[in-house]
């Protein structure tokens, strides 16, 4: 069975991200084509990048880097739930993914973005970097501008246009995690 992680990226007090992946995470397992795991990076305690060693090494000295790379490792695809951040990936969430890099490699990658622009600029951000990663980005992803997904721009009540846009993105990431597995193994 497919492993797949929905990475909450914001670890703000009071952030919106948590309902959004939430929201994600209840409709994915509702799936059968695939395990889902909900990792919230506010939980993992980790600093901000302090391996003397380039990530592409893998010669981790830290303990957090240890336990990030064990949780991260086993997943064959990730569907990242995130803010923007002054049109860009929050801090904690780049620093998250800095951390890593053959664990990231020949898998794939999808995005729910919330933000006042839905999120788009995270996106494209994100992207590059999966790129960089050897992460295999889908096309299908959720946007969630304030105005149309979030009363008062805080409480998440999701359209059913958003909740549908979920299954062809679920479609894509679980596909894509199947066929890249063929590269790793």
């Amino acid at each position: 069975m497919l492993k797949i992680a929905i990475i909450l990226g914001s670890t703000r007090p009071g952030r919106t991200g948590s309902p959004v992946a939430n929201w994600v995470y209840e409709h994915a397992r509702q799936r059968t084509d695939a395990e889902f795991e909900l990792i919230d990076v506010a939980q993992q305690n980790l600093p901000l990048l302090d391996e003397p060693m380039p990530p592409s090494t893998g010669q981790y000295s830290k303990d957090h880097t240890k336990a990030w790379s064990a949780k991260i490792a086993p997943f064959d695809g990730y569907i990242f739930v995130t803010a923007e951040y002054n049109h860009s990936v929050p801090g904690a969430l780049k620093n998250a993914i800095d951390f890593l890099y053959a664990e990231w490699n020949n898998k794939s990658a999808g995005f729910v973005s919330y933000g006042s622009a839905g999120g788009t600029r995270v996106v494209e951000h994100l992207r590059g970097i999966a790129a960089e990663l050897q992460l295999a980005d889908v096309r299908a992803q959720v946007f969630l501008p304030f105005d149309d997904e979030f009363d008062d721009d805080q409480d998440f009540v999701p359209t059913d246009e958003a909740t549908e846009a979920l299954t062809p993105l679920f479609d894509q990431v679980i596909a894509w995690a199947g066929a890249m597995k063929t590269l790793r193994s």
